[in-house]
């Protein structure tokens, strides 16, 4: 599927839903009561565990950015609790559709050391909260490196941010307690030639961390490469980039790790594939392309040992499993694990695995699943209510 054939599903296919949806561009921006749970049942939600699991939601408002945070029950359903700003603006790059900073990782959760960090897109910032279950205590607003930044990634107590406007940069920060204190001489620019405020799909799109420690990884989308840099001992990265080609009318979006480590990719044109990560920033292709036969597959969260990828053109949900040689395989012949709410976007998991939480943008909703031992994806309710995204709005979800 061509760049341009990947935009036109995506415009339909929201365009379509928003107009099911009853909402107009003017009705989108209109104040909307506070997001309620709708569990479809009689009662309503089962009662939270004392200490509850949480997700949380970035409302990315260019009039200030906020957290909107929900407890999670025993039974995986929401309930939501408080929104907590984030001392900076939201933005959106030009030409997104339901997707407004494009990108993964724009809300970030730090299991090891229970930190949530948000981009301020509109601010050229980052927030760190510290994480209480379900509740948020804002301890740092500090500069991305750069601007627009869209991306976080992290591993051990190494935080790399990923900037996109103009050439794209990164920046490296350290973790110590509950701050982030910046790597001296981490900067280091991406070179894509792109103007200060990029189209969505010719934008980075993520940045990750090796789960060693030792590489950065970023994918450009429509520059159809993959970006490493390795890392010193200190955290620095390498003066150059080592470039990995993904192929002609690639578009790579978003990256994950299985559990050996090896590099996942989530391909905007309908696919994914894997590579092993070396030292030296080469990367070895692990899994061919395997097609899902869906439109716009832009992001990914791994569960129970299972990549998952969302689409936002065909709202659907699919599963692939990975053998012990990290080949990848669809979990359903169809390519589709679950339907969702119209413009599915950001994915994110429990810690535990066991559920899996889709912000469906161009319905204002969040849909909640229940991942089986076999990667099946049982519908266990809705969070409805919340902004509807056309192409500014929330974007980003992180679970604890």
């Amino acid at each position: 599927m061509s760049v341009r054939k990947v935009i036109a599903v995506i415009a339909s296919a929201v365009t379509a839903a928003t107009l099911g949806l009853g909402l107009t561009a003017g009705s989108a921006g209109a104040a909307t009561p506070p997001p309620q749970p709708d569990h479809g049942g009689p009662g309503g939600s089962l009662p939270l565990r004392a200490d509850p699991g949480a997700v949380f939601l970035q409302t990315n408002d260019a009039g200030g950015n906020a957290v909107i945070a929900f407890a999670r029950g025993d039974d995986g359903r929401l309930s939501q609790l408080a929104s907590y700003p984030t001392g900076g603006n939201g933005a959106t790059q030009p030409g997104a559709v339901v997707d407004p900073v494009a990108s993964q990782g724009s809300l970030t959760y730090d299991r090891q050391h229970r930190l949530l960090y948000a981009v301020n897109g509109g601010s050229n910032t980052i927030t760190v909260f510290a994480v209480h279950g379900p509740r948020l205590h804002r301890v740092q607003v500090l500069p991305s490196g750069g601007q627009l930044p869209v991306s976080v990634g992290h591993s051990g107590d190494l935080v790399y941010v990923l900037n996109a406007g103009g050439d794209g940069a990164i920046q490296g920060f350290r973790v110590r307690g509950e701050r982030l204190h910046a790597i001296a001489g981490s900067t280091r620019s991406l070179g894509l030639g792109n103007p200060a405020a990029p189209n969505f799909l010719a934008s980075p799109s993520q940045v990750a961390v090796a789960p060693d420690g030792r590489a950065v990884i970023v994918a450009t989308k429509t520059h159809a490469t993959l970006q490493v840099f390795p890392l010193n001992g200190g955290g620095r990265p390498a003066a150059a980039a080592v470039v990995t080609d993904t192929g002609a009318g690639t578009v790579p979006f978003a990256l994950t790790f299985d559990a050996a480590g090896r590099l996942q990719v989530a391909d905007a044109t309908g696919g994914a594939y894997s590579y092993a990560v070396h030292h030296d920033g080469t990367l070895d292709p692990v899994s061919p392309f395997v097609a899902n036969g869906q439109a716009a597959t832009c992001w990914s969260v791994n569960a129970q040992g299972y990549l998952y990828v969302a689409n936002a053109g065909s709202s659907t949900i699919t599963g692939y499993r990975t053998d012990a040689a990290g080949q990848l395989a669809l979990l359903d012949p169809s390519g589709v694990s679950a339907h969702t709410d119209a413009g599915p976007i950001d994915l994110a998991a429990s810690g535990d695995g066991r559920f899996l939480y889709q912000h469906a943008a161009a319905a204002g909703a969040i849909d909640e699943f229940r991942v089986g031992a076999d990667g099946s994806l049982t519908l266990i309710g809705t969070v409805a209510g919340l902004p509807v995204d056309n192409g500014s709005g929330p974007e980003g979800i992180a679970a604890n």
